[in-house]
């Protein structure tokens, strides 16, 4: 296999990147095929007169894009070639729901078949976030990252220092940041946002003159969720209310012996709180959409079903604009779609 292995010592492309490359090509080219040997890190350092650090790292590269693998006492194999030639993506989500994969599922289904992209869950855990990165560095051609982070008493924050200083070693071109664009990271990279404070600001706005009928609107912001929500949202909804004079409160859950009074506009955010809501209503033998109202925050197909309003970001439109940019090789800074959907619940 040496023979087809070119290491230039004067390229500025490093010399690990040079053995993936060489390797990838002499796949695609079909010098190499699945099942092959190919040479161990000390023979390879030593063909090539290489430190043993930069054959492993580029073996562990190849390792975790799965083209080689290692057996214990035998040595290296290729074992892919399929996707040597396709764009191969992380996708890295801060919790498993079903909005999130909405936005995963249409990017899988508009990127299309000439790519790879690898799901993983950090369930907004700062230690478990750097570990992905640091294992998954340099492994992929794309990163696509949603940064949202808790604290030890479960409050949301957009970024910690250690993320923002992992994700500055991403090269720009191969960065992809979604839902949230807190982090001020410098470069030409793809960013494709939520705006939370004036988003749902100017979706309650659009929904004015039903939501003025109200005596009160009521937000339930858990305060407390295993999965916390920034605080943009608190802020914009409280911005909405001061500014047309709309009596309101903040509750951190709907407690299953809530007082319920006619004339109150609920806004919810997680799905327990809106069952509760809307179980309590019936049994109180209110009538929805008219004595009391229901926005849920984020939609869903079961809540267009159930004929609930919604003011929600477009998720569908949030995957498609990431793998629009990645096949058309974009960069720059888009909000996402933020719509208030008026059914039947106000």
């Amino acid at each position: 296999m040496f023979n087809y292995i070119k290491i230039d010592e004067n390229s500025r492309i490093p010399k690990y990147r040079q053995i993936v490359d060489a390797i990838i090509d002499n796949i695609s080219n079909g010098n190499l095929k699945i099942d092959d040997k190919i040479p161990s890190i000390n023979s390879f350092s030593e063909e090539f007169l290489l430190s043993r650090d930069t054959v492993e790292k580029a073996y562990q590269i190849l390792k975790d894009r799965k083209v080689i693998t290692s057996i214990r006492g035998k040595g290296y194999y290729i074992t892919r070639t399929k996707l040597i030639s396709k764009v191969n993506i992380l996708f890295l989500i801060n919790k498993l729901s079903a909005y999130k994969m909405r936005i995963y599922n249409s990017f899988i289904n508009t990127i299309g078949g000439n790519s790879h992209t690898d799901l993983y869950i950090y369930h907004c855990d700062n230690s478990l976030f750097l570990n992905l990165l640091e294992k998954n560095s340099n492994a992929y051609d794309y990163y696509i990252i949603m940064p949202h982070f808790k604290t030890e008493d479960l409050k949301h924050v957009s970024y910690t220092e250690e993320a923002v200083k992992a994700i500055c070693k991403i090269p720009r071109e191969k960065l992809i940041l979604m839902d949230n664009n807190k982090l001020q990271i410098d470069g030409e990279f793809v960013e494709i946002y939520q705006d939370f404070e004036n988003d749902i600001y100017n979706a309650l706005k659009e929904g004015l003159a039903k939501v003025s009928r109200y005596n009160k609107l009521i937000l339930v912001y858990p305060e407390n969720s295993v999965y916390p929500y920034p605080k943009r949202i608190l802020h914009g909804f409280k911005k909405f209310c001061i500014e047309h004079d709309i009596s309101f409160e903040v509750l951190d859950e709907i407690f299953d012996d809530i007082i319920l009074k006619k004339g109150d506009l609920f806004i919810t955010i997680e799905e327990t709180d809106l069952v509760s809501l809307v179980n309590q209503i019936r049994e109180k033998e209110f009538i929805l959409g008219v004595e009391i109202g229901v926005i849920s925050y984020n939609d869903t197909p079961l809540k267009e079903l159930l004929g609930i309003t919604v003011i929600s970001t477009d998720f569908k439109a949030m995957g498609e604009t990431a793998s629009r940019m990645i096949l058309n090789k974009e960069k720059g800074k888009i909000k996402n779609p933020f719509n208030f959907i008026d059914r039947n619940s106000i």
